[in-house]
């Protein structure tokens, strides 16, 4: 995604610790949300029957893109809103400048009256330069320090440029093994596997990181007979989720639909995405 909760308070910390030094597995299957980007249109022109619609599904959160709907400047209404359908904000895509020095109170003020507590960068073209990957190293460090007192977490989230070769690596193993392991590493799996890397791999590479990860499908090129929709497309959807109950720490499961293959609407390409994670949850 390139434009553009459950609370975890001190409660949760000891589990991500157990996972990051023990590697101990977890038996909790992580709660399912959805990008609210998915359905960006159904958003802006009916949020609250888009929202209902997505409770109906079953999902049990929703995670923002910067769109609000009536609740733009009514943060306690809005999660006054998600608890009246049953769902939590697993948290909410941002950019650095939102959280710069003359917008964080603002902007912490209210994500933590809305409930949402983990925030997520979802793009930033420095993430995959030889200097200004630095730059995002640092800004996430200082974040995840100044948000922490607030019971709040920073994340980032890759792009298949984010794959790219630096120093010997990639761009995102030197982002996860220079930022604290506070630092949400959130994986969208779609971009992981379109990049040609091992998504599983990486939930194990980086133990106790992957508090939310992006169940999205992105087709390598040149895929024939398959559809960008989850349980249709070529990933081995049991065996990451497998890892991130094990290793990832994972709180959220967040469907992510960008593509909407034969003639779907937004709402039915999810609609059916979550279907084929049901299934694949039924398997555990």
């Amino acid at each position: 995604m390139k434009n553009k909760l459950v609370t975890l308070m001190c409660a949760c910390l000891p589990f991500v610790s157990q996972a990051a030094l023990g590697h101990q597995e977890n038996s909790v299957v992580p709660k399912i949300s959805v990008q609210l980007w998915s359905v960006k249109d159904d958003i802006k022109s009916s949020f609250k029957q888009t929202i209902s619609s997505l409770a109906n599904m079953g999902f049990q959160g929703v995670e923002f893109a910067e769109s609000f709907g009536p609740f733009e400047n009514n943060p306690e209404g809005l999660k006054a809103f998600l608890k009246a359908k049953n769902l939590a904000a697993s948290g909410a895509h941002l950019g650095f400048e939102q959280l710069n020095k003359q917008n964080f109170a603002d902007t912490v003020a209210f994500y933590k009256a809305a409930g949402v507590s983990m925030l997520i960068v979802p793009w930033d073209e420095r993430a995959w330069h030889p200097e200004g990957v630095k730059e995002v190293v640092s800004l996430l460090n200082d974040l995840s320090v100044q948000l922490k007192p607030h019971g709040m977490r920073i994340g980032f989230h890759n792009h298949d440029q984010e794959f790219n070769s630096f120093e010997g690596t990639t761009y995102w193993d030197y982002i996860a093994e220079n930022t604290s392991q506070d630092v949400v590493l959130q994986q969208d799996v779609g971009w992981t596997t379109y990049a040609g890397k091992d998504p599983v791999e990486y939930v194990k590479r980086y133990p106790g990181r992957t508090l939310t990860t992006h169940y999205k499908v992105k087709l390598p090129e040149g895929t024939k007979g398959k559809l960008p929709i989850i349980g249709k497309d070529t990933i081995d959807w049991l065996a990451l989720t497998k890892a991130n109950i094990a290793v990832g720490g994972t709180l959220w499961i967040v469907v992510e639909q960008e593509e909407y293959p034969n003639g779907l609407t937004p709402m039915e390409a999810v609609q059916q995405s979550k279907r084929g994670l049901e299934k694949v949850l039924k398997q555990l």
